[in-house]
This record gives structure tokens, sequence and C-alpha cells, in this order.
């Protein structure tokens, strides 16, 4: 099965600057790194899942009630915060970066790995002081957002290649599975489809739409 490659290929950044780009680029690959078992965060396009969120809905919060008050609140309650997802990322990176030259003497990306490991414990931990937002709330929304970008569909920018798909074996858009209802206890080893190749005519599908997918032990998946 031939697969959508459009959707996968990097694009120029739309909200994110070279510096802030190149601060993600550096922290995601440190939260999802890559290693045997195939792509990190990084090589997975994790990066260009975030600029295009934060340039979206998502990023502005278009469709959240925004006039607060803003009082700390518990986790239960959610977001509680006057700024946006997309104010939270241009401060956090620019304060982290700041931290970083005070502390090393150069910006985030230009750390040893071990001093990168370093900053991250410190946000996730809140043992680092931002200027305008918190470490922790900071690094939990950072995190959060690459989980997202890299097991979300290949079209919003992220899992390029399928990656985070291929990595925990799903089978990505709604299938076809009657065919394989009374096969209890067997493995569902499926070539993931995307949005993508469902548009573009790249995958086989029912008179209903659903993918009818190529397993992986058939030859043709292979």
């Amino acid at each position: 099965m031939r697969t959508a490659t459009a959707a996968a290929q990097q694009r120029p950044y739309m909200f994110l600057s070279q510096t802030e780009a190149a601060f993600l680029d550096a922290a995601v690959s440190h939260l999802i790194p890559k290693d045997e078992l195939g792509p990190g965060a990084k090589e997975a396009g994790v990066t260009s899942f975030i600029d295009q969120q934060l340039f979206g809905g998502y990023g502005t919060m278009a469709r959240k009630y925004t006039q607060g008050p803003w009082p700390e609140g518990t986790p239960q309650q959610g977001y509680q915060s006057p700024l946006t997802p997309a104010a939270v990322y241009r401060a956090g990176i620019r304060d982290a970066n700041n931290h970083c030259r005070k502390t090393y003497g150069k910006s985030f990306d230009a750390l040893s790995r071990a001093q990168q490991d370093e900053v991250l414990k410190g946000l996730d931990g809140g043992k680092i002081e931002l200027e305008q937002v918190r470490a922790q709330f900071f690094f939990n929304m950072l995190l959060a957002n690459t989980v997202e970008g890299f097991f979300a569909d290949p079209v919003y920018g992220g899992n390029r290649d399928k990656a985070g798909w291929k990595l925990v074996g799903f089978p990505g858009v709604a299938a076809v599975y009657t065919t394989f209802i009374e096969k209890h206890g067997v493995p569902y080893k499926a070539q993931p489809v995307s949005i993508a190749d469902i548009t573009q005519k790249l995958a086989q599908v029912d008179e209903h739409g659903h993918a009818i997918h190529v397993m992986l032990d058939d030859k043709a998946g292979v």
C-alpha cells in the first residue's frame, strides 16, 4: 500500500521563531528520544505539530472561556491561567532560555545533553523560577503536547511516517474488522492507515469508506 507523505513533510513554521523551534527540537528529543525501536519525537515532527496547534484555535483558546477570574484551582478544574497556550510557550521558552544563559552561558539547544536533562528536571519539579509562567505549568503543557504530537494523526503535523502508531501497533483510522471477529487471541498487526491515506485514496476502503487494512503478516504488507 502506498502511503501519504505530503502531511509528513517539513512545513515552514507558522508560529514558532527559529529560536523557539530549536528549543522545542531539543526538548522533545529528551521527552521521547529515538532509540533502537524507532524515531523519537523530534524525528517524528512533534515540533511542527506544536507549531500548528499554537498557530490555531488551541494556541489562542478560541473555544475556551477566557474572562477569568483566575484562582489557582485544582487539577480537576482544568485550565486556570490568563495566558493562552501560545503565550505560555512564548514566555516559557524565552524565560527558560534566559535561565540557561545565566546558568550555563548558552541557550537550551546549545547545552550538553546532561545539562538539558538538568533543566527539564528543574522545570518538571518547579525548581526553576521563570519570570512570566510557572515552570511546572509550562513543562506539563510541553509534555502533554509532545505525547499528543507523537501519536496524533499525521495530518496534524506530527507522527511523521506514522512513527508513533508503528511503535505501539495502532492501526490508525476506523477500519473494517468483520473478518477478524472470530480470530480470538491473535495479535492484530496491520499497516496503519491515516486520514490522508483515505482522502488521497491511497488505502483500500469498503462501501462505507472504512479502511481495509493490509496485515503486516501478509507479503503485501511487509
